[in-house]
């Protein structure tokens, strides 16, 4: 049984809680039939079916109902779906990251054109914005994107891209000049298929999930394809990922979560000389330390998420904070959840094997561990300056 008593903290309203119990009921149902034989086709049918369920309405702007990203909605999601399957959860995640952008800075036409379509789970997005030479580093990604007339004309590589080789779109990030620097990128959108635009490379990680190094050898697209106005890339993909950041904090909140449900019914139902294991004060110990972990990132994760739905125009700290506590966290939850269950731990199959391969990924993409305690002390130093 998984704690769900954070449901009834302030930072939620009634459709919050709706969505969470719709959700669950919802995963129940569906997730634990999932195939995981192929991670692109098991891919391509998860974003079909939260679509078919109406939840990737969550991951786009759209609609009079809909004028801006929720974000608590947005991590509850990732939350539950992590805590069910961490493919359901990567599927829904880059439904939302793929298109942050257009979300947030692109034209009418931009969102009419693309946004009905993966709200809908009948396109699959991906965002590009890692090159080989600039992973954490993205003011100096050299990528190019050169005006010619009516097009731009890209060259460059970019890799890590999730969704690479399935997705249907590609934001991308491109040096367009205007300034040395973050100040001259430029955001794009770039279907698949174009001349000059091809997949150099599938990436195997130790949690399977569709992985891509990308490469432009002057590959056309139309000017209107920009999102936003020249040179303001790094401060969308900045935006984009300050809204983002607090969901992947929520997806390694899912992964512990369900690492201590594992872990509580084995050392409850397993006896070692005669008496279940929780009968053993380490043990207990060990249970009390993730459950604190879990309430402490729970805290984190959903004060950003309602500090940013709140009307907050950036939630840099407190997403950079939710990210590191949470994921680095969740990583010791699992790594006690894993030694609890004594062999069976590592026994390729089991939940909380699984749980250990997915959850290191979490402490280096958007942001490494890191990185998020460099924003933090930044952070932290200006608002000292400042008063």
């Amino acid at each position: 049984m998984v704690d769900k008593s954070f449901l009834n903290w302030p930072f939620f309203q009634p459709r919050h809680r709706d969505l969470a119990a719709h959700l669950e009921t919802w995963a129940n149902a569906n997730l634990d039939a999932i195939d995981h034989q192929s991670a692109d086709e098991t891919c391509r049918q998860l974003v079909t079916m939260l679509g078919d369920a109406g939840f990737l309405t969550h991951s786009a702007v759209g609609g009079e109902d809909q004028q801006k990203l929720d974000v608590r909605s947005l991590c509850l999601i990732r939350e539950t779906l992590a805590r069910h399957d961490g493919l359901a959860d990567f599927a829904f995640a880059m439904q939302g990251l793929g298109t942050g952008a257009i979300s947030l800075f692109g034209s009418e036409q931009q969102k009419d054109e693309w946004l009905t379509k993966t709200r809908q789970g009948q396109a699959i997005s991906a965002f590009a914005l890692t090159e080989p030479q600039s992973g954490s580093d993205v003011a100096n990604s050299t990528m190019t994107a050169t005006r010619d007339g009516d097009h731009f004309v890209l060259n460059g590589e970019k890799t890590w891209i999730s969704n690479g080789g399935i997705a249907d779109l590609y934001t991308v990030f491109a040096r367009t000049g205007e300034a040395p620097g973050a100040n001259g990128l430029s955001a794009f959108i770039v279907p698949a298929g174009l001349p000059g635009f091809e997949i150099t490379e599938r990436l195997e990680t130790i949690a399977p999930h569709p992985l891509a190094t990308l490469r432009f050898t002057e590959c056309r697209i139309p000017a209107k394809a920009l999102i936003g106005a020249p040179g303001q890339g790094f401060k969308i993909a900045m935006s984009v990922l300050d809204i983002f950041r607090s969901t992947v904090a929520a997806a390694a909140l899912g992964f512990a979560r369900r690492a201590l449900s594992e872990t509580l019914e084995r050392v409850t139902t397993r006896v070692v000389e005669g008496t279940p294991l929780f009968d053993r004060q380490m043990v207990q110990g060990h249970i009390a330390d993730m459950a604190v972990d879990i309430d402490a990132a729970a805290l984190l994760v959903y004060r950003a998420a309602w500090t940013k739905d709140s009307g907050a125009a950036r939630v840099t700290r407190e997403a950079a904070m939710a990210k590191l506590f949470a994921t680095d966290h969740a990583q010791n939850v699992i790594d006690k959840a894993v030694q609890l269950h004594g062999g069976d731990g590592v026994k390729s199959g089991q939940v909380v094997e699984r749980l250990y391969r997915e959850i290191r990924a979490l402490r280096i993409y958007e942001g490494a561990s890191d990185i998020q305690r460099l924003v933090i002390a930044k952070q932290t130093l200006a608002s000292h300056l400042e008063a």
